[in-house]
């Protein structure tokens, strides 16, 4: 991945703010098939929280890429994932060495995708997804690329928000206010969990996903119940 010149990256930026948010699916997808040439990537993807707090595919600018979401989505494991729980940046330099998910590093050499970096996508500064990035051989992901697509996130975000306030976005505008509403809540289930279990936040939320759909509850009516018994919900027995 070369060097961004941060003129070319303003410049960029700008183009793509100009997007209209009347076709919500076209603007954000023109905007993450847009970042494989600008960042030079092997390909591009895009996540978006649902109700059920599954991280779920919306757009990527290839094949590849989308089986690359489908697989995280589907093991709740894996760069895109971390990033999003943990509302933070996540570098992954060479998955052949690295063992922080080993359910998606198989499929994901399969594929061709060495090094991911995963940066979490805000709107208000509330995690809703994530915005991936794969490349076919070891990188080590420097500050000023990181940089570079935290801004690049930031747009995706702008756009979803756009949108969202435009009622133009549909199903998928009722998903993001309800990541955006019962955040918090989540965030204390998690937290209450990763204490009194001794797991860390990616199992704790996974557990808590699969208590919730376990009964066909929303995460977050989980996550209260959580709260006020001290148990997760179980199915009837």
């Amino acid at each position: 991945m070369a060097n961004i010149d941060p003129e070319v990256l303003a410049g960029s930026l700008r183009r793509l703010e100009k997007i209209g948010v009347g076709d919500i699916a076209g603007a954000v997808g023109e905007v993450v098939r847009a970042a494989v040439d600008l960042f030079q990537v092997t390909g591009c993807g895009l996540m978006i929280v649902d109700e059920l707090q599954n991280l779920r595919y919306v757009t990527a600018s290839n094949t590849s890429s989308k089986i690359m979401e489908q697989v995280q989505s589907r093991t709740g494991q894996g760069p895109c994932v971390t990033a999003f729980v943990h509302n933070r940046v996540i570098r992954a330099h060479d998955l052949h060495t690295d063992e922080r998910w080993p359910l998606i590093r198989d499929p994901f050499l399969q594929h061709g995708v060495v090094a991911v970096l995963g940066v979490p996508v805000r709107l208000g500064g509330v995690p809703v997804g994530s915005l991936d990035t794969f490349v076919d051989r070891p990188h080590d992901w420097d500050d000023a690329e990181v940089a570079a697509l935290e801004r690049y996130a930031d747009l995706v975000g702008s756009t979803l928000a756009a949108a969202v306030a435009a009622h133009r976005a549909g199903e998928l505008a009722g998903q993001l206010q309800y990541a955006l509403d019962y955040r918090i809540v989540i965030e204390r289930a998690v937290g209450y969990l990763m204490a009194r279990r001794g797991v860390d936040a990616e199992q704790a939320f996974n557990e808590l996903r699969a208590a919730a759909r376990s009964q066909r509850r929303k995460v977050a009516d989980a996550a209260q119940y959580l709260l006020e018994t001290g148990s997760l919900p179980e199915p009837p027995g």
